[in-house]
């Protein structure tokens, strides 16, 4: 499914709306920037994926870094989904939303033993484990316990997926799993940790990927060894293939979720328990960021339009020269259409949302950035001293506030002064 499909966020006699409410409504309630979501949007896309599995044994593991707000989370708990973590900080975030431990796996390369003792404590369901050592600091840290930690070995199946190397995970230079060859290895020094319990295998080759293609090639590895593994006494009952289904930013054609789930499940076969980690297609395209035109100028060659909102809100650009469309909540007819780019306040060159933009916009106009509910809010950063900005959820065709922005005085409240310097 995709915006258009379901017409969420469309125009209304040259007015922008976002399922049943007008844009320009929230940005004078709560002012811009601002980000919006749309939870109906969120919650088809959850139920796409998961009505898709049909009778075969699955979970649907939201990643949370994709958008961490308490209130999405706890929506997506209600209706039953798994979590996929990365930190200690996404496990407290989950577990105080609401989400069930035992639907909780917790990947990333660099768990730390608090961090361990943490999701042991809570019962979560899997770590999925991407080294020797930390499979070694994971049994330290389980016998501290008294528990036996369950994993699945990530492994690195060397597979190209085609996308930013930015966010590639599954090739050989990756510092992501344990590659495909050393895993037998692996397995064999479970019999030294006796404080661990393999349950599966699990996979991520990357993000934003719009060909099928990659994911079955990653799979059927997976699956390859996971008989081999089986054959060789190591009961693999699970397959985590991960997530990384692109949403259409541009012109990119992505599958729809019933079609990349019918192929995942082709690729790993029957007989296992299949967990996939959607983010970005959960929550990208069910997102709005919200700002202000503050100034038009006129450089050399090259017209810019000032807005308020920055880097420190949407990196993505900055970060990966990515695409996102932009776009005048209130559509004028009237004014000439100028090509600009789209730029922040922010003291770097690098501070662009969008560049070579045809639009027809004056000072004081309100601009949408499209697709921003996935790794828009999670990545601002306080850069420059500008306070993170608020969150919109629109459920039932009314705006809530979910997150009220911050202030100045917040961001300096941890700073301490040296002793005897106070006035």
């Amino acid at each position: 499914m995709s915006n258009s499909d379901l017409q969420l966020i469309r125009y209304q006699n040259g007015e922008l709306w976002i399922d049943g409410v007008a844009v320009s409504t929230i940005a004078a309630t709560h002012g811009t920037p601002c980000f919006i979501y749309a939870w109906r949007q969120i919650e088809q896309n959850w139920q796409a994926y998961d009505s898709a599995f049909g009778s075969q044994p699955h979970l649907v593991c939201y990643a949370v870094k994709a958008n961490s707000n308490l209130t999405i989370l706890k929506q997506l708990a209600a209706l039953g989904s798994g979590f996929d973590i990365v930190s200690g900080g996404e496990l407290i975030r989950v577990l105080q939303a609401g989400g069930d431990p035992t639907r909780i796996v917790f990947s990333g390369v660099g768990k730390q033993a608090d961090e361990m003792r943490a999701a042991l404590e809570a019962g979560i369901r899997m770590f999925n484990v991407e080294s020797v050592p930390e499979l070694e600091l994971l049994n330290l840290v389980a016998g501290t316990t008294g528990r036996k930690a369950p994993i699945a070995l990530r492994i690195n199946p060397d597979v190209d997926a085609g996308t930013h190397p930015y966010i590639s995970t599954g090739l050989r230079e990756n510092k992501f799993g344990i590659p495909i060859a050393q895993a037998a290895k692996v397995c064999e020094r479970l019999h030294e940790l006796p404080h661990i319990e393999l349950q599966g295998l699990a996979c991520h080759i990357g993000s934003q990927l719009t060909e099928l293609t990659p994911f079955t090639e990653a799979v059927r590895q997976i699956a390859g060894l996971a008989d081999e593994l089986s054959g060789a006494g190591h009961a693999i009952n699970q397959l985590d293939l991960g997530g990384g289904l692109g949403i259409r930013y541009d012109h990119e054609t992505p599958p729809s979720r019933a079609a990349y789930v019918a192929a995942l499940c082709t690729a790993a076969g029957p007989g296992r328990t299949i967990l996939i980690e959607p983010g970005r297609s959960l929550v990208g395209e069910a997102g709005l960021l919200v700002t202000r035109v503050n100034y038009l100028k006129e450089g050399e060659g090259r017209h810019f339009a000032i807005v308020d909102a920055a880097m420190t809100e949407l990196m993505r650009p900055a970060l990966y020269n990515a695409w996102q469309r932009i776009e005048p909540i209130a559509q004028r007819p009237d004014l000439t259409t100028t090509t600009y780019d789209v730029v922040g306040p922010v003291c770097e060159t690098g501070d662009f949302l969008g560049k070579g933009r045809a639009l027809a916009i004056r000072p004081g106009d309100i601009l949408a950035i499209r697709d921003t509910g996935a790794y828009g809010f999670t990545m601002s950063s306080n850069y420059n001293s500008r306070p993170r900005v608020p969150e919109i959820l629109v459920r039932d065709h009314q705006a809530m506030l979910i997150r009220r922005r911050e202030t100045v005085s917040e961001l300096m409240a941890a700073e301490l002064e040296l002793a005897g310097e106070s006035d």
